[in-house]
């Protein structure tokens, strides 16, 4: 991944998994204190990984496979009936693009979006400065896609630019509103801005079967998913109709 010999790999001891708390996982990290990392960064979402603050990292745990890298092609995706009534639904809602950043009002609808939604989770306690570190970090190439109804903030999509490709690094919003289906419009929007600057992919992380809260990835179609060594095809059928 980069052109001076090869990245280190580090392998994380098991730790709690965020998605399943019964499991354990483990991850691959690239060397975080490589100088190389941010130019690494593009080809390694190529290669299945993320990034988290300034970690760029894959899940690699013992004898367990469900995460899953997907990304969309943008210029192949069509909404379907679903994804058109949640557009039409938020008519309302502005999006627009602006610098990364902590600010009162982004924190405040954090800390209410965990609370809402992830209360247990074990980011409970993030304050200002997790925030920054999980949300922004110190050498990635981001934006905060903000969607507002009459000038209140009620999601931050955080999205990377990198080569060609956006990807999507997460995204919270106010769990009063969850009946909007905001995280789906905010990959709307993704996918808007994505085909406006000429962007082949949006990376939208990892899908897991069976897990509810990732479930809506795969309703964007067409999909592509990483099996380890390409990109390939997310069968539609894969994961119930």
């Amino acid at each position: 991944m980069a052109e001076q010999g090869a990245m280190r790999l580090f392998h994380t001891a098991e730790h709690a998994c965020g998605y399943w708390p019964e499991r354990e996982a483990r991850d691959l990290v690239l060397d975080p204190g490589d100088p190389r990392l941010p130019a690494a960064y593009p080809r390694a979402l190529e290669r299945g990984f993320r990034r988290s603050g300034d970690l760029v990292y894959r899940p690699h745990c013992h004898g367990c496979h469900a995460c899953v890298a997907v990304r969309i092609p943008v210029a192949d995706f069509r909404p379907d009936r679903s994804q058109r009534r949640c557009r039409a639904r938020n008519a309302d809602v502005e999006a627009r693009i602006t610098t990364p950043g902590e600010t009162d009002e982004r924190f405040a609808l954090y800390r209410r979006y965990l609370t809402g939604r992830h209360a247990g989770g074990g980011m409970d306690a993030h304050g200002k400065a997790e925030f920054d570190q999980f949300l922004v970090g110190s050498w990635s190439d981001g934006r905060f896609l903000e969607l507002r109804i009459d000038h209140r903030l009620v999601a931050v999509a955080v999205t990377d630019l990198v080569d060609d490709a956006l990807s999507a690094v997460y995204t919270f919003y106010d769990p009063d509103e969850a009946a909007r289906g905001l995280g789906t419009l905010a990959v709307l929007h993704q996918l808007d801005w994505a085909r406006r600057d000429a962007r082949r992919h949006l990376y939208l992380g990892y899908w897991i079967q069976g897990h509810r809260k990732m479930d809506y990835k795969r309703r964007f179609q067409p999909l592509e998913r990483f099996d380890g060594r390409s990109w390939q095809p997310f069968p539609r059928q894969e994961g119930g109709a």
